[in-house]
């Protein structure tokens, strides 16, 4: 099982420490709730529970959240490590899970000192509810980085945020069809040691060097072959969708409300790969993280469906699995458009 306290250690030792300035700006609750009417009147999606509280966080906060749904992604594929070797069983499965937790830590360091705020939702869990955390120092920094107002750069980062929280809230089958495409991945999956990997860590208590160890090696996994591809692709249409489609409401919703919403989108489109530390994990073990380009594909297929037909038309592909686009429809949408029986508007 993943060691907590190792990967939260490197986390925040990668991250630069907790943060400060975890005073929130004002009125962040009515802020959120401005949002998610906004973003259900661009969408036409309507939660059917409510959305989960904000929760104005440092970076500790952050990573122990994420340490919860990241472990909960490799706990069984680390129980099975060392099945059917005997007495060396327990060393490969001690040694493995050194690695996994190092290599969570680092995860959750590199991402925890950029993120700026995010929709925190285990998949694999659907008795655990949904958060919706905002890094305090993080915001801070960005905001005095870029000279604008915190407020409005926590107004920019509430609204992609919410849009999430929208979706999943509205979309009954949404949280579902992910984690069976998830499980259904996981079983598939056998984590293995990579000497290479063991070789290097240091066996003193230097984080720095196990950090540089782990970047260097870190996890290895036997890829999920061929017969795979065709669910690896199916997530990947899923996860494009969701994210694509937050890209675009959130534009639409925000366009009235903040003045320096090109400015914004601008400096900080670079901070697309932030996702969330669970979802980078699953890429890395894939070996997809150079193939999925989901914030580009997926926004790009609501623009072209939008232009096309109109914002009842990007609807549909919110009514069930089936009508979601494919990983082949979401680069040609129109092949998605005929699928439907569309005509441009």
């Amino acid at each position: 099982m993943i060691d907590a306290t190792l990967a939260e250690r490197l986390a925040l030792l990668l991250a630069g420490g907790a943060g400060e300035g975890i005073t929130p700006p004002e009125g962040l609750e009515e802020r959120v709730e401005r949002a998610g009417e906004r973003i259900v009147e661009v969408t036409a999606l309507r939660p059917t529970a409510a959305l989960p509280a904000a929760e104005w966080v440092d970076r500790r906060g952050w990573a122990s959240a994420n340490l919860a749904s990241t472990a909960a992604l490799l706990d069984p594929l680390l129980a099975g490590v060392g099945e059917g070797m005997g007495v060396l069983g327990g060393p490969a499965r001690t040694g493995l899970t050194y690695v996994a937790s190092a290599e969570v830590g680092v995860l959750l360091g590199l991402v925890g000192r950029r993120v700026l705020g995010q929709y925190e939702l285990s998949l694999l869990d659907p008795a655990v509810p949904a958060r919706l955390l905002f890094v305090a120092p993080n915001l801070d920094a960005v905001a005095a980085a870029m000279d604008v107002e915190r407020e409005e750069l926590a107004d920019w980062v509430v609204f992609h945020e919410v849009t999430h929280a929208v979706q999943f809230a509205a979309v009954a089958w949404l949280r579902p069809h992910i984690a069976a495409l998830l499980r259904e991945l996981l079983d598939g999956l056998q984590l293995k040691v990579d000497p290479r990997s063991l070789a290097k860590l240091p066996t003193g208590a230097d984080l720095r060097a196990l950090a540089d160890a782990v970047r260097e090696g870190g996890l290895a996994l036997a890829v999920a072959g061929p017969s795979r591809r065709a669910l690896l692709e199916r997530v990947q249409a899923t996860m494009a969708l969701v994210e694509g489609h937050a890209e675009w409401a959130m534009d639409a919703a925000a366009r009235d409300v903040l003045p320096s919403l090109d400015r914004l989108r601008s400096a900080l489109d670079a901070r697309r790969r932030d996702r969330p530390p669970a979802l980078r994990l699953l890429d890395k073990l894939l070996g997809l993280e150079l193939k999925l380009r989901q914030y580009q594909e997926g926004r790009a297929f609501c623009d072209a469906v939008v232009a096309a037909a109109g914002v009842p038309a990007l609807q549909r592909a919110w009514r069930s699995p089936e009508d979601a686009p494919t990983v082949a429809e979401l680069r040609e949408p129109g092949l998605w458009l005929a699928r439907q029986g569309l005509r441009a508007a």
